[in-house]
């Protein structure tokens, strides 16, 4: 603009001594215009009239400048050599005559050497001519300037691309303006984009104005209409006007560092120079203005912690603050010097801010947000989704990598806020478009029910809470631990409690709320990622019951429970049998599982289990007694994604009598394993029948004269005849039980009602006949806490060395145990029943079928400890539970469980839900 003032020296000769002309005249017109800023808007609102008048009278200047030159000007001339354009040369200079400047620059009498040496090849083989710089409209130049003339960084400025005209061939350059940088129709418009990003201002300050509503459309829309105008028709102008080559001299050093557009202007290059000037002072201050009070803005919001400070004000109610932050962020740009580095990157802000409103409200409108009620009625989400794909194609268009930086500082800044951000009264738009789409995935999830590829554990766990310094707490958070792990399945996870009392009642809600945020802060610690409920009911097998029926939506509902071991099961004499309804918790719970088809995991010795930033090394021993749909091999499968049992191995053992193949066995179990994709090693263990102990005759003994006491402290409260014969029922064996062969451990469809052998069997000594099976199918769960208070040791629950071995506080689901077979030798033991007279223990005579029950628990216990004492983790199959409500058969059921899980340190018992989770095709 004014090449006099440059402070450094030439700068067409050293393009760094423009850039620090830049640096120097930058910083001071920064410092004038942030003073200007700070003495208040008003002020700046009054100087951009004045702006504004003497751009719109440079812009007048101009088009007349234009149209006056319509047959062009004799102010600019250059020199050109061949087809390449000088610089440094005077137009009177311009001569290839020896002695001459030119000639001086090209030829060199003698070499360091001092070896005699001639002229450039190119010239000597070309002449140079003057050409005038404005040519007019009337010249035709227009055609020549139409096509593109993109240039890579070192090529001279030449009319042809020729690769003789063009590339320098490891020759000098001399005086001859070649491209400092490299061009591309992308980069251009990067460099080029930043000159049209003022038609924002409006909205950028917009708590400035009166009515912002009907101010920013207006203002918005004829800014675009009248800087697309004036962009536009100027580009074509100057085109038609201005030479192909000194429209590529980017700092006019062909013609001494004039400005091109103030030679064109009428009636005087003043008007240009002056009003160039202002309109740059004024696009400056709006931003100085306009960016502080958004920065104040996002303060304000709390959106950005640490941006704190920035939202105070002046006692002027200026942003002065945020003025400074502005000012140096300014600066950082100023000292870079060449600004063409940095405008591609400012461009990139500028495009991601316009993509992210044109993303904003297409997505407003197509979630039909009640709040989204814009004012401006010409408006269609589709503009602002074409409008959005322009952004981002003029971004990768413009510069790949600066784009990738950009949007990579736009994630980093929307996490923080997503990370530490407030959330405020205009809400996030990204939840609706989540809400949305999570609405849909429902929808689609209803269509159908999942294939058994698509099986994995979506898990319920039920937890139990207890009190620590009056403040709810979980009773067992390895149950948190153990869901974790079992989550590279990246199911569903869904944490809910039950509390005894009234909803209604004072205070309950508290609880509740308390409890719930207890669950919440549980699971964030043991980063199990999931939902929380709690319920309160009168009951809690009620509130289970209702848990297992509703929890979930649509088709994502929980297949698979977790449901803690009542370790206090035996203390039956506590208050009014507080044992007794802690195993009926636990039996009600089971069967609510398994009418709803759903997979039950009941760890025993939970308390035992690793944590997740444990590693255990060893086996996890699989007891695959029963057919389950195949939960039992996805079990451990998933356990070793996780790093706590990732080195640990797989064994599968499977139980065999003496008549069985135990080698066909084998190696069909292999074989199946191998389709499943599964490694794990395989064994089959053969029983043999033996003789009852009598370690089996003293416990089932001493299991049935606890029965013997609850039947009396029962009569105690209620003598009752009814109460008495439904007691006598208990040991009454259904008909379809009466099966010919007596089966300890089956099959369970819950789908199906014929009732079909297993292949794994066990005959009970003395006895021909067998019980009928039970299949225990079922999804993989999530635990509840359902422990009772501390452990009765009975001598019944004496192992070989005198103590009860007791199981901890968690247990998990395993296959079925059958229950009882013919009745004829029971109904001498009934008849005891129906007397009122008190007998004493001692007097009792040990039922047949709990005796032969007690065996199999006892001989298949024997055998699972004899190969798994040391194992890290034994999965099983979980007997069912028995039929109806009778306190007897329940009783014993827990003890069958507490005899078979005996002298194990962990144990899961696995219930499947009756189809099938894992499948041989990929």
């Amino acid at each position: 603009m004014a090449p006099s003032l440059s402070i450094f020296g030439d700068f067409t000769k050293d393009a760094n001594i423009m850039y620090n002309n830049f640096r120097v005249y930058g910083t001071g017109l920064l410092l004038v215009m942030a003073t200007i800023v700070f003495v208040g808007v008003k002020f700046v609102n009054k100087f951009a009239t004045v702006a504004l008048a003497c751009v719109l009278l440079s812009i007048v200047a101009v088009y007349a400048g234009i149209f006056v030159n319509f047959h062009g000007n004799d102010k600019l001339f250059m020199c050109v050599l061949g087809k390449r354009l000088l610089k440094d040369i005077a137009v009177d200079n311009c001569t290839k005559e020896v002695g001459s400047p030119l000639y001086g620059i090209f030829c060199t009498n003698t070499s360091s050497t001092g070896a005699p040496l001639g002229c450039d090849p190119y010239f000597e083989t070309n002449n140079v001519s003057i050409v005038r710089g404005i040519k007019g409209l009337a010249s035709g130049v227009f055609l020549d300037n139409i096509a593109d003339s993109m240039l890579e960084d070192g090529q001279f400025i030449a009319r042809s691309k020729d690769p003789e005209e063009i590339e320098r061939l490891e020759r000098p350059p001399y005086n001859q303006i070649y491209a400092d940088i490299t061009t591309t129709f992308t980069i251009l418009i990067g460099i080029f984009f930043p000159s049209v990003t003022g038609i924002m201002a409006g909205s950028n300050r917009s708590g400035d104005l009166a009515d912002a509503q009907r101010s920013i459309p207006v203002g918005t829309i004829c800014a675009i209409l009248t800087t697309s105008t004036v962009y536009l028709s100027s580009v074509l102008l100057f085109a038609g006007t201005v030479d192909n080559l000194l429209l590529r001299d980017k700092f006019g050093q062909s013609i001494g560092g004039k400005l091109v557009v103030a030679n064109i202007a009428w009636p005087n290059q003043w008007v240009i120079l002056i009003g160039s000037f202002l309109s740059t002072l004024g696009a400056g201050l709006q931003s100085l203005t306009g960016a502080p009070r958004l920065l104040q803005a996002i303060a304000r919001d709390g959106i950005i912690p640490f941006l704190a400070p920035f939202a105070v004000s002046s006692k002027r109610g200026e942003p002065t603050r945020a003025l400074i932050l502005t000012v140096a962020i300014c600066q950082c740009g100023i000292l870079l010097g060449n600004v063409d580095y940095l405008a591609p990157l400012l461009s990139m802000f500028f495009l991601m801010c316009y993509g992210f409103v044109n993303l904003a409200c297409a997505l407003q409108t197509l979630l039909r947000t009640p709040n989204w009620r814009p004012r401006f009625k010409y408006y269609h989400w589709s503009l602002s989704f074409i409008g959005l794909t322009l952004c981002i194609a003029v971004m990768f268009m413009t510069s790949w990598y600066y784009a990738l930086l950009a949007m990579g500082m736009a994630g980093c800044i929307y996490k923080y806020i997503e990370y530490r951000g407030a959330e405020k009264e205009w809400g996030d738009g990204i939840r609706g478009l989540a809400l949305s789409a999570a609405r849909y995935s429902l929808l689609r999830l209803e269509e159908g029910p999942p294939h058994t590829k698509n099986w994995r554990p979506q898990i319920l766990i039920l937890a139990k809470t207890t009190s620590i310094n009056n403040a709810p707490a979980p009773k067992h958070r390895r149950v948190f631990s153990f869901a974790s792990q079992l989550k590279a399945g990246k199911g569903l996870t869904v944490c809910v409690s039950v509390l005894e009392g009234d909803i209604v009642r004072e205070g309950q809600s508290a609880e509740r709320h308390a409890a719930r945020q207890m669950l919440r802060r549980t699971m964030e610690e043991e980063r199990v990622k999931g939902f929380v409920d709690v319920l309160v009911a009168r009951s809690i097998p009620d509130g289970i019951c209702h848990l297992v029926q509703t929890t979930g939506l649509g088709g994502m509902k929980p297949n698979t429970v977790i449901l803690g071991w009542p370790h206090a099961w035996r203390n039956a004499a506590e208050g009014e049998h507080h044992g007794e309804r802690t195993w009926r918790v636990f039996l009600d719970t089971v069967r609510a599982v398994a009418a709803a088809r759903m997979a039950l995991l009941v760890p025993k010795g939970i308390n035992s289990f690793p944590e997740s930033n444990e590693k255990v090394t060893g086996n996890i021993d699989v007891w695959w007694i029963v057919h389950d749909g195949g939960l039992l091999m996805l079990l451990p499968f998933l356990l070793r994604q996780h790093r706590t049992w990732k080195n640990c191995k797989m064994r599968i053992f499977t139980v065999a009598q003496m008549e069985d193949n135990s080698i066909q066995m084998k190696k069909d179990l292999r074989t199946f394993l191998y389709h499943l994709r599964i490694e794990a090693e395989v064994e089959v263990v053969e029983m043999m029948d033996s003789d009852i102990s009598a370690y089996t005759y003293e416990r089932t003994l001493m299991m049935e004269q606890r029965n013997q006491m609850l039947r009396e402290l029962r009569l105690n409260k209620k003598e009752s005849l009814g109460v008495v014969q439904s007691l006598v029922d208990f040991n009454e064996v259904p008909a379809e039980e009466k099966l010919p062969l007596v089966q300890a451990i089956v099959d369970h469809h819950h789908n199906a009602d014929v009732k079909t052998a297993t292949k794994v069997r066990f005959q009970e000594p003395g006895r021909n006949g067998s019980g009928g099976d039970k299949e225990s199918g079922g999804d993989a769960q999530q635990e509840s806490n359902l422990e009772s208070s501390p452990t009765f040791k009975s001598p019944s629950s004496q192992d070989g060395s005198g103590e009860y071995k007791d199981g901890d506080e968690g247990a998990l689901p395993l296959g079925c145990i059958k229950k009882e077979s013919g009745g004829s030798d029971e109904e001498g033991d009934n008849s005891e029943l129906v007397t009122s007279e008190k007998k004493s223990p001692r007097a009792i005579t040990p039922d047949e079928g709990n005796v032969r029950r007690m065996h199999t628990a006892v001989k298949l216990n024997e055998v699972i400890v004899n190969k798994s004492q040391n194992a890290q983790l034994v999965i099983l199959n979980l007997p069912g539970p028995p039929k109806g409500n009778l306190v007897e058969r329940e009783s014993n059921y827990m003890e069958f469980l507490e005899v078979l899980t005996e002298g194990l340190d962990r144990v899961l018992m696995v219930r499947g839900g009756g189809r099938e989770v894992i499948t041989i095709y990929s």
